[in-house]
């Protein structure tokens, strides 16, 4: 693999091969501040990116959420899972197929002083609770399949009244995802919308 191919690995494998360039980001939401750090071979390396920042915005504004266990599905480098647990005071379940995304959330987490389970799982493969609410901003790069995927058997892994929100840009997905979320749960509601992204929310109710 070249230098290029190594700046341009896509951050949903395993274990990246880009040389490790690590960035420090810093971060604010509700007047808690915190920091970051990434590297190369992860998403959104250089910023925390538009659609995880509306995510955490819009659920920790639903006033309807249910403030129990939760799973960040995709953590990346962990900024919803730690900017959640943090805030309210929460110990989420943070896993990725990305083994360099899941060491810097193991950073991540003790750097800012939160708790936080952080380990490997392909979707929900090594998934073996339910949760109250599972948190995704989709690799919509890896493809409608594993994104249709990682809604879809959501329902299987939430208590009853738990929830999913999802994050998506409606030019890469949002239509078909509230469809399949409406078929899925019987229920969808768009929470949030701004700058092309939409925030998703289904319950499930049995």
């Amino acid at each position: 693999m070249t230098d290029s191919q190594n700046n341009n690995e896509q951050y949903f494998t395993s274990d990246p091969k880009s040389n490790h360039h690590y960035y420090e980001i810093d971060y604010e939401i509700d007047e808690v501040k915190f920091k970051f750090k990434s590297d190369n071979g992860v998403f959104s390396k250089k910023q925390i990116d538009f659609g995880s920042n509306l995510l955490i915005e819009s659920f920790l504004d639903d006033e309807k959420k249910v403030n129990g266990d939760l799973l960040d599905l995709g953590t990346g480098y962990g900024v919803v899972g730690v900017t959640i647990g943090k805030i309210l005071g929460l110990k989420p379940d943070m896993v990725d197929v990305n083994n360099r995304s899941l060491e810097l959330a193991k950073y991540n987490l003790e750097n800012n002083n939160t708790l936080g389970n952080v380990f490997y799982s392909n979707i929900y493969s090594d998934i073996s609770k339910v949760y109250d609410n599972i948190l995704v901003n989709p690799p919509v790069r890896a493809g409608k399949k594993i994104v249709s995927e990682m809604l879809e058997k959501a329902y299987d892994y939430l208590k009853i009244n738990g929830a999913l929100y999802v994050v998506l840009q409606r030019k890469q997905g949002s239509p078909s995802a509230q469809k399949l979320m409406e078929v899925t749960f019987g229920n969808v509601e768009k929470i949030r919308q701004d700058h092309g992204y939409n925030v998703l929310k289904s319950v499930k109710y049995e």
